[in-house]
């Protein structure tokens, strides 16, 4: 099957729907081994991941949507924050966590619903600060795959607390051999 290229609003909200009730069901209520620990110096725990998102949530994909929207190429994105979570999540629970990105992405798929965007909005440019011209539908579909690069991204860094567990499994599990393509 060939891979999709063109960019549905429908498709991609229909991930974004699901992703606060896929990281519920994966994370809630977990013991600290799959919560709280990383893949060594300089990785993402499931915590931090999720206060990744939440950071997202906040600064980036509805306010970016905003930007094309209202000011175009004219006024640059502001900056992304990749490591915020590292303070923003502090003295919060993982529960708490998960709460709020379910929240918020409630909030924001509501706003981005309000919209009504057409499909002559989906061409609209805005100006990414690295990246250059982006258009919204660009924008929109990173959201989408952004959220299954994090779902990836925890599947591994859970995977790799058992790396040694499961002695010579390991040759046979994926997971285990997936390295850089989503790390911080």
């Amino acid at each position: 099957m060939a891979s999709l290229t063109q960019f549905t609003l429908a498709e991609a909200t229909a991930v974004l729907t699901r992703t606060p009730a896929t990281l519920n069901a994966l994370l809630r209520g977990l013991p600290n081994i799959w919560a709280h620990r990383n893949e060594g110096k300089g990785t993402w725990s499931a915590f931090d991941i999720v206060g990744h998102m939440i950071y997202g949530e906040l600064t980036d994909w509805m306010p970016r949507a905003r930007i094309i929207l209202e000011n175009g190429e004219a006024r640059p994105f502001d900056p992304f924050d990749r490591f915020a979570q590292l303070k923003g999540s502090q003295d919060k629970s993982l529960e708490q966590l998960l709460d709020d990105f379910a929240r918020l992405r409630r909030e924001n798929l509501a706003a981005l619903h309000a919209l009504n965007l057409q499909p002559e909005d989906l061409k609209r440019r805005g100006k990414h600060p690295a990246l250059g011209v982006v258009t919204l539908s660009e924008l929109l579909a990173t959201w989408a795959v952004h959220d299954l690069t994090h779902v990836h991204q925890l599947s591994r860094v859970m995977a790799h607390q058992y790396r040694d567990a499961v002695g010579p499994w390991s040759a046979y599990l994926g997971v285990l051999q997936c390295t850089g393509h989503s790390a911080p």
